[in-house]
């Protein structure tokens, strides 16, 4: 984990160096939004951000925003210098550096889609999945991180399994696949399946490195806040609704 956070701050950094902008006084912040703000009034009830663990963390560059999904959360000023040298030790800290990460990334045009859809655009992106996964010839998929929309998808076509942290999803049926235990079965699961469909939450929370290690090739990021990491690293995401 901790190599996979210093090559991240490391990419960042030149970045940030080639535009000059660590020596200016730019100001980010970063602000909790509501679960309406964030996604506004989707179909599905079942979405963490709207069961309150979670919140979205948005950072504001420029008049360019980028987010992050995160169970610690809170609000935060400072230089881009000040998100540079921060200490990536909790999830709240990652969630700051994440989100100002695709702020920037957004800004000089290096990503798109750094703010989550909202209204119909999740259950949208739900059928741009199907249309995806016809396309990959797989038959096991691993969902990390329980989402709603995209669980309800894969379940019907595929054998399923769902990984997740949240203590009240763990054991619980859901589309008739029972939720496991996203410390103590990814080893298996990720191991079992095809393909990985992995939250992108995973760089807040400090899981990607050793998803990264178990899965490999396999995975493939859904969401807002890996925005940033997937173009620097290459990895596959799947964001068709993002804005």
């Amino acid at each position: 984990m901790i190599g996979m956070y210093t090559k991240i701050k490391e990419r960042f950094a030149q970045i940030v160096a080639e535009n000059n902008l660590l020596d200016e006084t730019v100001r980010i912040s970063a602000k909790t939004l509501t679960p309406e703000e964030a996604i506004g009034n989707p179909e599905s009830d079942d979405f963490p951000i709207l069961k309150g663990h979670e919140r979205m963390m948005q950072a504001e560059f420029r008049g360019s925003f980028g987010q992050a999904f995160t169970d610690m959360y809170g609000d935060f000023e400072g230089t881009l210098q000040d998100v540079l040298y921060m200490e990536l030790n909790n999830n709240f800290r990652r969630a700051i550096f994440i989100a100002t990460l695709n702020a920037v990334m957004r800004n000089l045009g290096l990503i798109e889609g750094s703010v989550h859809c909202k209204d119909h655009g999740p259950e949208e992106c739900g059928l741009d999945l199907v249309e995806f996964l016809e396309g990959c010839k797989i038959s096991r998929i691993a969902l990390v991180g329980f989402q709603p929309v995209h669980a309800r998808c894969c379940s019907g076509c595929y054998e399923l399994k769902i990984l997740d942290l949240d203590k009240e999803n763990i054991g619980k049926e859901k589309f008739g696949v029972v939720m496991l235990d996203g410390d103590k079965n990814a080893k298996e699961v990720l191991k079992w399946c095809d393909l990985a469909l992995v939250t992108g939450t995973t760089v807040v929370n400090g899981t990607i490195g050793p998803i990264l290690e178990m899965a490999g090739k396999k995975v493939v990021f859904y969401g807002i806040s890996i925005a940033g990491v997937a173009q620097l690293f290459n990895f596959n995401r799947f964001c068709p609704r993002s804005t």
